[in-house]
């Protein structure tokens, strides 16, 4: 039986999954990225991973091709990382090194572009023609996948929806501007204003529970916590992310009308107390006929959603 292999890059993680024509997981690997020894390093890493998942399903499945999902701006044609900050590359041939280690076709493209088709394609977005997912997690991106195509935008730069600027946003983002949605609405955005509301003095449940230094220990999953439990700082936060967030989608939803959006990565796991406001500040934004038919929903495979769509784009490139 055939298989095909994604591979989803992170800054401080790879992991690496087998999957049948179906997106059913098969086999996966997980290893550090260890992003500081190198790009070459980083390849044999992932060499090594793939030639692991190969060796441990046997003569029963046959590798036919593998995708790698890679932070940053990616020249998906050329098969080469233009730029990961994270990682520290900068045109990058990714695709062409790969394919010298291990033997096998070797397709590339941005990690939540990959994310969401895994999504569109065996996930949530399955049965949705016009699919629009979203990834909350340390930054905001999105991708468009419709009728089962990727959609690019010039030089494949499509997507940078956490960097739309937002009125009444003022906060420096990392991009060099400011004002940019996932400065407030990203899960790090919103740590950053909790802890930034706590050493200014602000009254909170969180201020009992991470005094001092423990402030940084702080997570997004502990605002949600402290949301359940009353707390009026971990509400605006979230309230706030959701509307802003909402805000942003329904501006995208006017000019691409999509079916289905999406919203995976971590933020998705705050559930209702983001998307509730989300949903209602995108439909009330949106006209009538924009609304109708429109759902949001969350992620499925959500941490897997990546090595999937990885494996699913190597194995339409490879028309397998």
């Amino acid at each position: 039986m055939n298989m095909t292999i994604g591979v989803d890059v992170g800054g401080t993680n790879i992991v690496c999954g087998a999957t049948d024509g179906q997106g059913r997981v098969l086999r996966k690997l997980k290893r550090q990225t260890e992003a500081w020894a190198g790009h070459e390093a980083v390849l044999a890493r992932i060499a090594d991973m793939v030639e692991e998942i190969r060796e441990a399903l046997g003569n029963d499945y046959r590798a036919v091709g593998v995708g790698v999902g890679v932070p940053g701006l990616v020249d998906p044609l050329a098969g080469v990382s233009k730029f990961a900050g994270n990682l520290k590359w900068r045109d990058v041939p990714v695709a062409s090194l790969l394919e010298r280690r291990i033997g096998l076709p070797v397709f590339i493209d941005n990690d939540v572009r990959m994310y969401v088709y895994g999504e569109a394609v065996s996930g949530a977005g399955r049965g949705y023609r016009h699919v629009l997912g979203i990834t909350i997690g340390t930054g905001i991106a999105a991708a468009i996948v419709n009728g089962g195509e990727l959609y690019y935008g010039h030089q494949a730069m499509a997507g940078e929806i956490g960097h739309v600027r937002m009125d009444g946003v003022e906060e420096q983002c990392a991009c060099g501007l400011s004002g940019c949605l996932e400065t407030v609405a990203s899960a790090s955005g919103m740590v950053r204003q909790a802890k930034k509301a706590l050493r200014a003095g602000r009254e909170s449940l969180l201020a009992e529970r991470f005094p001092g230094d423990e402030l940084e220990k702080l997570t997004a999953a502990d605002l949600s916590q402290a949301m359940d439990d009353g707390d009026a700082l971990a509400s605006e936060i979230l309230v706030r992310a959701g509307r802003l967030t909402g805000r942003a989608l329904a501006a995208a939803a006017m000019v691409l009308s999509p079916d289905a959006i999406i919203v995976g990565g971590g933020g998705a796991l705050a559930g209702e107390r983001l998307l509730g406001p989300l949903r209602e500040e995108l439909y009330g934004l949106l006209l009538p006929d924009f609304r109708e038919g429109l759902r949001v929903v969350t992620a499925e495979h959500n941490d897997d959603a990546g090595i999937i769509g990885s494996s699913l784009y190597a194995a339409y490139r490879n028309g397998a």
